[in-house]
């Protein structure tokens, strides 16, 4: 199969599914403008996920803004520098049950089943060219180089979005619904820790989520701060770039081995998340951060096999200084200098950190407001994350909050601790949208139910229009009360 053959095949399996059917939603209108059902604000994975199952909802009053240009949506063509995703290839995700529409499919029709078979993991640069073929199959209404800056509540159900961007042909729209579809770091902020960014000028380090010249890193010695996949896929990568070493420094004495992720994807735990007590999901989102990702074993091998890399075992950065043209890093075990440092300490869950949600974030419920763990368990950092619906959306902490608060979803890595990782990894992707998605339609369909009920109670449309012949009942009638008599 070619992959116009298979463009053809997505759309006739979606014709078969009424796939593009009339909207249900009641049209809402307002003297500032069109209002939308649904604005999804990211257009990465999640995001065109999120739009395709709305449209299967018959929901297409809808529109996906994202603030990078085409075709670069989401961290893998801009920070994502693994060779493959860590993701088995053989789940399913954004397809949504859709076998065409599987990443799969789109290989295979492209360099044939054998070549499926041969693959360990998928390609990082093969998934990004997989999501614009699915943007473009599917006919998705995204808006490019538009950035929100603001949600703005104009009253309960209309929320007034403030962008800008090369795309944005108006500064503010109108919509019902707000998802933020913003993934791992649309729920914060990345995080550097204070001793590095306090200490040393910002042209000696980067965090791994910033854009790199490596080509100015060519034949210089780097360090790295993490011991998660990242730091190990930043080394790799600057490896292979031509920077002479690249040395990763852990906090821990030993590398983790186990990656929690493996045994969610098969026990039920990632589809049946929603169902736990606030307890166990506390419990096992913390043992989760506990023992963050590894790196994959082919990242771990390649990185290790080259003369340039180095691992520090046990090393916390104990202080950081500028020292000549480069950063002076102390560790228990000793001293180093490095031409450029790479930050590889992940993020911070925080609506407060979020500027679009200045107006609304004191609203906000945390888990601290809502569930208070036994004292040797407790920690900060889940305690931030927003305690959110199980259809993703926001909460309020107070009677104020939640109508203001209403209509806006977080899709995003904040709802780990509510969600799961349904919004946060593809391997929660098939089972979160569809929640996400449900929540949406069902607060649309609810928002509007004293006109749906009142339509529904006066609705005399005729649909039966047959006519039954009262001359043909009577001749029936008198020849049923002869048969009668001449039997007796």
């Amino acid at each position: 199969m070619s992959l116009e053959a298979l463009n053809l095949q997505v759309k006739k399996d979606l014709s078969y599914l009424n796939f593009g059917g009339t909207n249900w939603v009641r049209p809402l209108t307002h003297p500032d403008g069109h209002v939308y059902d649904v604005v999804i604000v990211g257009g990465g994975q999640s995001g065109l996920g999120a739009a395709f199952a709305l449209l299967k909802e018959r929901i297409s009053n809808i529109l996906v803004l994202d603030e990078n240009p085409e075709g670069f949506e989401g961290p893998w063509e801009t920070y994502a520098r693994m060779v493959t995703l860590r993701t088995p290839k053989q789940l399913t995700s954004v397809d949504l049950g859709i076998p065409s529409l599987t990443f799969r499919s789109w290989w295979e029709a492209q360099f044939g089943p054998k070549s499926w078979d041969n693959i360990d993991k998928i390609p990082r640069g093969d998934w990004m060219k997989y999501l614009r073929w699915y943007r473009q199959v599917l006919q998705l209404p995204v808006i490019n180089e538009v950035k929100l800056t603001l949600i703005d509540p104009l009253q309960e159900g209309i929320h007034q979005l403030h962008i800008e961007g090369k795309g944005a042909s108006t500064n503010k729209i109108l919509t019902r619904k707000v998802i933020l579809a913003t993934g791992i770091q649309g729920g914060g902020e990345w995080h550097v820790p204070t001793m590095i960014s306090e200490n040393l000028p910002k042209q000696l380090y980067a965090h791994t989520s910033e854009p790199i010249d490596f080509n100015y890193l060519k034949g210089k010695k780097i360090a790295i701060l993490g011991g998660g996949a990242s730091a190990f896929d930043n080394a790799n990568f600057a490896l292979t770039e031509g920077v002479a070493e690249a040395h990763v420094f852990v906090r821990r004495k030993e590398l983790p081995r186990i990656n929690p992720i493996r045994q969610m994807e098969t026990s039920g735990m990632i589809e049946r998340f929603h169902s736990l007590t606030d307890s166990n999901k506390y419990k096992i989102i913390s043992h989760f951060f506990k023992h963050n990702q590894p790196p994959t074993n082919d990242t771990f091998a390649r990185a290790s096999a080259c003369p340039g890399f180095n691992l520090h075992l046990g090393s916390p950065w104990l202080h950081v200084e500028p020292s000549n043209d480069g950063a002076k890093i102390t560790t228990p075990k000793g001293t180093f200098h490095f031409d450029f440092l790479i930050i590889s300490t992940g993020l911070l869950t925080d609506p407060a950190f979020r500027p679009e949600l200045k107006l609304v974030e004191k609203h906000i419920a945390r888990w601290e407001d809502r569930y208070q763990p036994a004292k040797e368990e407790a920690n900060p950092i889940l305690d931030a994350h927003p305690y959110l619906s199980p259809g993703f959306a926001f909460l309020s902490r107070d009677v104020i909050g939640k109508k203001l608060l209403h209509g806006i979803f977080a899709f995003n890595y904040s709802a780990l601790i509510s969600c799961g990782i349904s919004a946060s990894a593809l391997s929660g992707m098939k089972f979160g949208i569809p929640k996400l998605v449900s929540a949406v339609a069902d607060q649309l369909f609810l928002d509007n139910q004293d006109e749906v009920l009142t339509n529904f109670f006066s609705y005399s449309e005729v649909e039966f229009t047959g006519e039954w012949d009262k001359e043909r009942e009577l001749v029936a009638t008198k020849k049923h009360i002869e048969t009668e008599r001449e039997k007796q």
